[in-house]
């Protein structure tokens, strides 16, 4: 979600962050898919023009994509995994080198209990990386 959200041109790595702290990705997903221009604009740094255009050029491929189903049940461990794959690599995207990225992924998971999410864990690890 984060790679489509910054291949919207005017939606930086920062916007792309705030968006997700907002919504959930199938929350997001659903508003780009409905044309939900109100709820994209509640976000904050979302005004009109950008919520217009994350609709027009993510629609299809929300449409697509479909989070808001449920998918095939994934063996244990797998999700946590990709988590931590696209927390990686929102961090790389912000700037940050891959080494120092995986240790703030690896020190924030241990902070985290039970399922993991993208936006916690992308929390965690932005503030093991600024201590």
């Amino acid at each position: 979600m984060f790679e489509r959200l910054i291949s919207v041109s005017s939606v930086g790595p920062r916007l792309a962050l705030t968006m997700l702290s907002s919504l959930s990705a199938a929350d997001l997903c659903q508003a780009i898919a409905q044309a939900d221009t109100r709820r994209l604009q509640a976000i904050p740094g979302v005004g009109r023009k950008t919520a217009e255009r994350v609709v027009l050029e993510l629609q299809d491929k929300m449409a697509a994509l479909d989070l808001t189903r449920a998918g095939p049940s994934q063996p244990v461990g797998t999700k946590d995994e990709q988590v931590m794959r696209d927390v990686v690599s929102a961090l790389l995207t912000l700037g940050y080198r891959h080494p120092e990225a995986e240790q703030a992924v690896r020190a924030a998971r241990v902070n985290q209990e039970g399922s993991l999410t993208l936006e916690a864990l992308l929390k965690e690890a932005l503030q093991a990386l600024v201590r």
